[in-house]
């Protein structure tokens, strides 16, 4: 079965059933936006000071008295990735039989303390339990930490369950399921006003700025009232491609009244406003007219695609041609460009082989590796080990990016590498080549005012992000009480009057090896791996026929500080010790090898305070 995936003009039809054409949907707009006046005409105020209009006319209310008697089921608010951290965004919400899931992110680990691991991604244990139950994936943008972990999703839940974005997002998001060869899935393509119904929900989309195009948040309708959420966002009045934030729909949904804000808190820190996408052309215009005759090499995100696309302007303008080099460079350029994101004039582009052929000043490279990753192509041309581009001192690199947080170390590696090869390199705290497609406090206080919300959740970020966020809206005049912070695992309960936390469901982390194995971050693996880093492994072997030990242990060392010959002596013999006297009758293998094991565990604390991997084998002959 092919994957369905429909990226033709006719968007609207493609997209599950758009609610209306343009002008209808304007005037249903108006209707919703209407509120409750406040006089005898409307039944439900006029009841609370005795009778209604509706009765003084002798017409029955028993309909509205029965709701507001009627006890209410919460929408639960399902918390599985992206607060408390930074990356693997995802959140579910839920109301009765029905339950819609928001993004599927992962994370790049922290080496140190996940060694061997590539990626992590949300613990979906939760939703995999109840996969008869979700209606939706709904995706709010391209980036890793929003689509990377939905192929691991998809391959726990119903193959018919749709998954939803805009073009370039659902492009994105199959090149990635058929990299896990995973075909059959249904995608349906929206845009910025579209409105489609799931179950319960009813999920609107609407057009906000960010790094990369196809970004929206969500207005979630929901049996208790409206959630928004705000997805990743910037107000970019100039963006140099696409349509500004709609501060006008926002607007009227903050008329028609928010029962819940979730928005993203990750500049939360930052005052003042983001700059707009425009400022990155103007410095990089400047920086190729000061380099003419230095061959440019640029390192940036991927998947922003208005970058990428002022980089080949200009290319264009200073009559370069440009060489693409890294795998995710060659799949965001090839979607972008076939879903008409991205505009690439013939003869422009060039195979990075034909190099060698051009003088420096006709050449541009752009690259990934903005964040120096182990392997991307940035890194490895930095450490000489990129056979297609060597790296000299009539290079100018261009790292258009800021450190994603715990980067920073690989980042300034490669920065030092680059350097001590005689090349000139250019990076953000040099010139303004790089902004964040995150909102700073300005523009929270804009979104919060314009929204007016009862409740507020904030989300995208680390616990001091949240903890600021929730420190701004008390500071517009939101109640404290009407604030939760929340964890992963987390579950809130909403309705139209209240909001708590209800029961913790289970959440947490997968880890993603190089083979694309999944394991659970509290595994015996990841803490037999921690072990062998931090204080190498001891492997003893032994063999025993009958009640006998045959032969003199064997124990040899790997990656520990105290070794050698005398070390080795000590340790047999403390093994030796260990197994003096003991009745292999009554015994069995796995006995003594924990007799062996808690000896020299008990040596190695008192003889050197560390613990290492202990790997005992014991062979009955």
């Amino acid at each position: 079965m092919g994957t369905a995936f429909d990226l033709s003009e006719g968007v609207k039809t493609a997209s599950a059933k758009p609610m209306k054409t343009s002008k209808g949907k304007t005037q249903e707009r108006k209707q919703t936006s209407q509120k409750p006046q406040n006089s005898p005409k409307n039944p439900v105020k006029s009841e609370r000071r005795g009778k209604s209009a509706a009765e003084t006319k002798g017409e029955k209310v028993v309909k509205t008295v029965k709701n507001h008697t009627k006890k209410q089921k919460p929408v639960k608010v399902l918390f599985l990735g992206g607060v408390g951290e930074i990356g693997k965004n995802m959140t579910a919400f839920e109301y009765g039989n029905d339950i819609i899931i928001l993004d599927a992110g992962l994370t790049f680990p922290n080496s140190e303390d996940m060694p061997g691991v590539d990626s992590v991604v949300p613990d979906i244990t939760y939703l995999a339990q109840n996969k008869d139950k979700v209606r939706a994936v709904l995706l709010t943008h391209g980036h890793e930490d929003h689509i990377g972990g939905v192929p691991y999703l998809m391959k726990e839940l119903n193959p018919d369950t749709p998954i939803y974005g805009t073009k370039l997002t659902l492009m994105l998001t199959d090149n990635k399921l058929q990299e896990h060869r995973i075909s059959n899935t249904v995608q349906r393509v929206v845009q910025s006003g579209d409105r489609i119904k799931l179950g319960s929900f009813e999920v609107e989309f609407i057009n906000v700025n960010h790094s990369i195009s196809g970004a929206c948040a969500l207005a979630i309708r929901t049996p208790n009232g409206l959630i928004y959420h705000s997805g990743d966002f910037k107000i970019d009045l100039t963006p140099v491609a696409g349509e500004p934030i709609d501060f006008k729909r926002i607007a009227e949904l903050g008329k028609e009244g928010v029962l819940l804000y979730m928005s993203e808190s990750t500049n939360i820190e930052r005052p003042g406003y983001t700059m707009s996408e425009t400022v990155v052309g103007t410095t990089l215009d400047h920086l190729f007219s000061e380099n003419m005759t230095r061959r440019l090499i640029i390192a940036t995100f991927a998947s922003n695609v208005h970058r990428l696309q002022q980089i080949i302007d200009l290319a264009v303008k200073y009559r370069r041609k440009v060489a693409l080099s890294g795998r995710s460079m060659f799949k965001v350029v090839d979607a972008a460009v076939k879903i008409g994101e991205l505009k690439i004039p013939e003869g422009v582009l060039i195979d990075i082989e034909k190099c060698k052929n051009l003088f420096d000043g006709e050449l541009l490279i752009v690259s990934t590796g903005s964040q120096g990753e182990p392997m991307s192509a940035l890194t490895r041309m930095a450490m000489g080990e990129f056979n297609k581009v060597t790296i000299g001192e009539n290079d100018t690199i261009i790292i258009s990016a800021n450190p994603i947080p715990g980067n920073e170390k690989m980042i300034y590696r490669v920065i030092n590498n680059l350097y001590k090869k005689g090349a000139h390199v250019v990076y953000e705290s040099l010139e303004k080549i790089h902004v964040s497609g995150h909102a700073c406090q300005e523009e929270h206080k804009i979104l919060h005012s314009l929204l007016k919300p009862k409740f507020f959740i904030p989300v995208h970020g680390e616990y001091r992000h949240l903890k600021r966020h929730a420190q701004l809206a008390q500071s517009l005049g939101m109640l404290e009480q009407n604030i939760l912070i929340t964890d992963i695992g987390n579950c809130v309960e909403l309705t139209e009057n209240s909001i708590k936390f209800g029961e913790n469901i289970q959440a947490g982390t997968r880890l993603i090896d190089g083979a694309g194995v999944e394991d659970y971050g509290t595994s015996e693996v990841m803490k037999d791996r921690l072990k062998m880093s931090a204080d190498g492994v001891y492997t003893v072997a032994l063999a025993v026929s009958g009640n006998y030990v045959v032969s003199e242990p064997i124990v040899e060392a790997h990656g520990c500080v105290f070794t050698g010959e005398d070390m080795e002596k000590e340790l047999r013999t403390v093994v030796q010790r260990a197994i003096e006297g003991y009745d292999y009758e009554k015994g069995n293998k796995a006995e003594i090898q924990l007799v062996i094991r808690k000896s020299l565990k008990n040596y190695f604390y008192k003889k050197t305070k560390q613990a290492p991997l202990i790997v005992v084998s014991v062979v009955e002959v």
